[in-house]
């Protein structure tokens, strides 16, 4: 189990290989789809001129190295949106922890948003309840409700599947977890970052060698600001989203 851990780890972390031209990952924007709004957000944004939004997830949020948070995905998702939104104070939060379930993340929500008071979550889960084995009506049941609660509590979310790594393809059941997320992403209407589709076709194209293990600082770096910059059209795009569907009522 520990070894799995660390190549899961080690996939955002220690990402190997070169990226074949810049921008290149970008292509797959076409795999990132707003199938939903994100009304709290938008509110927020035309009211407050201001955007906080919270990430609760995992090991992969963080780079390796003492510099890792400075230089991991919510960084490069605050910059990018901070550009993309002109005129908004944008705040992002990353309140990941090593190694939890969709279950232990949703017990600290009520804490978590005490503190921090966000208008978007991103939700990032999957992994260690796929290497745990976790049940999986059990994994929906703690999804939903996690969902519900902050949708109570006046946020909105952002449901963020499982990286993709081509090492442990077969050693954990990935795709069925994602499934449920996809579901449960349908039902309460948000959206979705489909990671571990988007690291599966950098991957197939080359675009990153998500096979190794060489200890490549610079292309760990890539592959987050690659997501933090879908990530953040994501959220544009499901803002905008919401707008339009407040514009047609």
């Amino acid at each position: 189990m520990k070894t799995l851990w660390l190549a899961l780890a080690g996939v955002l972390a220690v990402a190997g290989g070169a990226l074949a031209q810049a921008g290149d990952c970008m292509e797959a924007a076409a795999l990132v789809h707003a199938e939903a709004g994100l009304p709290r957000a938008a509110d927020a944004i035309a009211g407050r001129h201001e955007l906080k939004v919270a990430v609760a997830g995992s090991t992969s949020s963080i780079l390796a190295g003492p510099g890792g948070t400075r230089a991991a995905y919510p960084v490069r998702l605050q910059s990018t949106l901070s550009e993309r939104l002109p005129g908004v104070a944008v705040t992002v939060v990353n309140t990941a922890k090593p190694r939890q379930t969709a279950a232990e993340m949703q017990e600290g929500f009520g804490q978590l948003l005490a503190a921090q008071k966000p208008d978007l979550m991103i939700w990032q889960t999957g992994t260690a309840d796929a290497m745990q084995g976790i049940d999986l009506d059990q994994f929906r049941a703690s999804l939903e409700k996690g969902v519900e609660q902050l949708q109570t509590g006046g946020v909105d979310v952002i449901l963020m599947n499982m990286q993709y790594s081509p090492r442990t393809e077969s050693m954990i059941a990935a795709d069925s977890y994602a499934e449920i997320m996809r579901g449960v992403a349908l039902r309460y209407e948000i959206p979705l970052f489909d990671r571990l589709a988007v690291m599966k076709a950098w991957s197939d194209e080359g675009t990153f060698d998500l096979s190794t293990t060489t200890k490549n600082a610079e292309m760990a770096e890539q592959v987050h600001v690659c997501i933090g910059r879908l990530l953040a059209d994501l959220v544009v795009e499901a803002v905008d989203f919401a707008k339009e569907a407040k514009q047609e009522k």
